[in-house]
């Protein structure tokens, strides 16, 4: 039962995303409302408030946000963190699309953490709660200090968005993951050195 209430979660935050997306790229960002999107995903506004909490938050909601620690575990591997976000991405790039084009979903919301300052600072808010949680497995399972894998992490999750902030200013013509790969490429050195862990 708990599954299948998630599949209808996912699936419902997924419309509202795409509805919203709809509505902004239609009317820009600033002159849709919740009640709006609301009104168009079929649900009412404290439906959207209650999964995203705000017009920001539909933007910049993800799968990761609601994942369980065991899934965290699965998809993080602390021996090579960077792999493991490099295969996110390219599993992610590589769902399939109802739409044509380099602003189809599920990237065409990238644009708007990039020219919207308030989903810029909502964007750096959920890559800072990826980081915190991402920190305790670099930690425990991956040899680092707490303060080490705290580092680490953000700069993984902050690599990540500058690595797409870079394919974004290019045009989006190229895979993210190639950005993501390029990018990220001197932290993979933190984990062939094998890091000492400072007491």
């Amino acid at each position: 039962m708990a599954g299948l209430r998630d599949q209808w979660r996912r699936a419902a935050m997924h419309a509202i995303q795409e509805r919203a997306l709809d509505l902004f790229d239609e009317r820009g960002f600033t002159a849709v409302t919740i009640e709006e999107i609301a009104a168009a995903a079929g649900v009412s506004p404290s439906s959207v408030y209650r999964y995203f909490g705000t017009k920001e938050g539909i933007l910049v909601a993800d799968e990761f946000d609601t994942m369980g620690s065991e899934a965290l575990r699965e998809l993080v591997n602390p021996a090579d963190p960077v792999d493991s976000l490099l295969q996110a991405v390219r599993r992610y790039e590589a769902v399939p699309d109802e739409r044509a084009g380099r602003n189809a979903s599920p990237w065409r919301r990238v644009r708007y953490f990039f020219t919207e300052p308030s989903v810029r600072m909502a964007a750096c808010a959920a890559l800072d709660r990826a980081a915190q949680r991402i920190a305790p497995l670099l930690a425990t399972e991956g040899g680092l200090s707490p303060s080490q894998a705290r580092v680490v992490a953000n700069a993984l999750a902050f690599g990540y968005f500058g690595a797409l902030e870079s394919w974004f200013r290019d045009g989006g013509d190229r895979p993210i993951a190639e950005y993501v790969e390029e990018g990220l490429a001197p932290l993979r050195r933190i984990w062939a050195s094998e890091p000492r862990r400072v007491s």
